[in-house]
């Protein structure tokens, strides 16, 4: 049906818009991060290094810093993004928050060991736009751990009003153990 109705000349949509994405094979960095420290692993993608991840590029978003316990992300949404109601999408809000959150855990784990998410629960305090940007998520670890791990992240407009808040909870998982 989207097909039928994009090529309708009786609809009054515009010329459509597209936007391209590509990436690098996922398990290039996948691959680094058993021999890296969290830490010397973003600063790899920081730095360019290494790939940003597919998902931050499909979804406009870059490693912009991190330290210990700190990871910041920043994305410039486009209408891309946006949902049926004219504004972005909670999920890419979401996303950032995740990767914030999960990357300020990773900043303080050894190399072999890695972390999955466990849970997110995403505050909304503001609409965002594509005026909004850059948007920037700032995760911080508030309780490392041997096998849970705890981040909070905001998220603020390019005039520092918060459009989002978040916390996170990461399963540790020791991959040198497994064999």
């Amino acid at each position: 049906m989207g097909d039928e109705q994009a090529g309708n000349p009786d609809t009054d949509w515009g010329p459509p818009r597209a936007k391209t994405v590509s990436w690098h094979d996922p398990m290039v960095n996948a691959t680094a991060a058993t021999s890296l420290s969290g830490l010397e692993f973003l600063y790899a993608v920081r730095d360019g290094a290494l790939p940003r991840p597919p998902i931050a590029q499909l979804m406009g978003f870059t490693l912009v810093e991190v330290a210990p316990g700190l990871a910041v992300f920043e994305c410039t949404p486009d209408e891309s993004v946006y949902n049926p109601i004219g504004v972005v999408h909670g999920g890419l809000v979401c996303t950032l928050t995740d990767s914030a959150a999960g990357c300020a855990v990773q900043s303080s784990l050894e190399a072999g060991v890695a972390y999955t998410s466990i849970d997110i629960n995403v505050t909304y305090l503001r609409p965002v736009t594509k005026d909004s940007g850059p948007i920037r998520a700032t995760g911080r670890l508030t309780k490392p751990g041997r096998r849970v791990a705890y981040a909070t992240v905001e998220v603020t407009d390019r005039v520092g009003k918060m459009l989002a808040q978040a916390t996170s909870s990461c399963l540790i998982m020791d991959t040198r153990d497994s064999g």
